[in-house]
């Protein structure tokens, strides 16, 4: 079997909405990009290569996980190698980044395979797995691709708010909330704008959310999907993601249930959404991919957003999945933190702060509680990922 590299590139959905191979990405996105390069070794296989930014940082890094895992420094690597890759996702940004940097051009997706999958990823497939899930007990949402300004008008009316979404954008980017009394022309404008670019607007309702939570599946190179696990995360008041809670899947759905929804619900979700990608994605796609939900309350009933975003892409839901089941003691939940600092400085301060609550470990060298950085903290450090937990 060819050897495999795994790349870090979150600039992924953005690249996906420029869909061009000269799309440049931003300044802070790179220096993300960059900061977290060394995310992937926690969920690639152990025998795979992952493509780091910066190999003056290796050694940091094997330094401040030795307490806890061995690295070897040949494992990172900062060139493109003749190696079957892994990205975070594609797009023809990073294709054409990878074959002018040297890359076999045989282990990069062709243009057919990159309008399939940014098909996929377009907001509109939502639609799609909504009207399919519409006959489950105990689910709720709705979801509009509006070809015209019209269109958005209408829905407004008849919901008195609305949250616009342009069909391809960076995750927690390219929304837009509105009512019947803030509707202007700058509304008017952000939503043209939308509509000559992409070709539609998505008009969605606005939940009382009480809990966001994600299933995760994989699928394989044979056509197969199978579901890969709960993630259970937060998200700030604009819809950016925050961090996840580190806990097992039977954990989660038992706090999914705590809320007052029935287990036969996320049951029959579970087994819709197995059968809808089977037929959707297979052969299409391999590799992860989520859906977001979340739990509402509507009407005096807790009911289930089964299809908020569809992330045909690696994402942290699937990251913090991975980290609990290889890494955590069973009996143990925690945090899986993506921190943005806005100096330098301010992440080596916290990582020692961090520093303090130390690992402790069971007799199969899984983590019980403490700190784990998963990233190199160093001076200049903007971007940083790790672990706490508790038993």
């Amino acid at each position: 079997m060819k050897k495999q590299l795994y790349i870090f590139n979150p600039w992924h959905d953005m690249a996906l909405a420029n869909f061009t191979p000269y799309y440049k990405v931003s300044a802070e996105i790179l220096r993300m990009s960059h900061d977290l390069s060394f995310l992937p070794a926690w969920y690639a296989p152990d025998d795979a290569l992952i493509h780091v930014a910066d190999c003056s940082t290796v050694e940091t890094f094997r330094s401040q996980v030795a307490e806890f895992k061995d690295f070897p420094s040949e494992r990172f690597v900062s060139d493109t190698v003749s190696c079957e890759i892994r990205p975070w996702g594609w797009s023809p940004a990073l294709v054409h980044m990878l074959s002018a940097g040297g890359a076999d051009i045989s282990f990069l997706p062709d243009s057919a395979s990159l309008d399939k999958i940014r098909y996929l990823s377009g907001r509109q497939r939502c639609v799609d797995v909504l009207s399919q899930l519409s006959s489950v007990d105990g689910v709720c949402g709705e979801a509009f691709c509006c070809s015209k300004l019209k269109e958005v008008r209408m829905h407004l009316e008849a919901n008195g708010s609305l949250i616009l979404k342009a069909p391809w954008s960076g995750s927690g980017r390219g929304l837009y909330r509105v009512c019947r009394q803030s509707w202007n022309a700058n509304v008017e404008g952000w939503i043209s704008r939308i509509l000559r670019t992409q070709g539609c607007v998505m008009a969605e309702p606005i939940y009382n959310k009480v809990c966001d939570f994600a299933m995760e599946f994989y699928s394989s190179p044979e056509g197969t999907v199978s579901f890969a696990g709960y993630s259970l995360f937060e998200t700030d008041d604009f819809g950016n993601y925050k961090q996840n809670i580190l806990m097992s899947d039977s954990g989660i759905e038992e706090h999914l249930l705590s809320y007052g929804i029935q287990s036969a619900t996320l049951h029959d979700v579970h087994e819709r959404l197995l059968e809808i990608f089977s037929v959707m994605v297979s052969g299409y796609y391999t590799g992860y991919f989520g859906v977001d939900m979340m739990i509402c309350s509507q009407n005096g009933e807790i009911l289930v957003h089964p299809c908020v975003e569809i992330n045909m892409r690696m994402n942290m839901g699937v990251v913090s999945r991975i980290i609990f089941d290889r890494y955590l003691c069973p009996s143990s939940r925690g945090k899986f933190v993506v921190e943005h600092y806005n100096s330098d400085g301010e992440a080596l301060a916290k990582h020692e702060e961090l520093s303090v609550f130390h690992l402790i470990k069971d007799d199969n060298d899984r983590i019980v509680s403490g700190y784990l950085s998963l990233t190199p903290v160093t001076e200049v450090t903007r971007y940083h990922a790790y672990v706490i937990c508790n038993q």
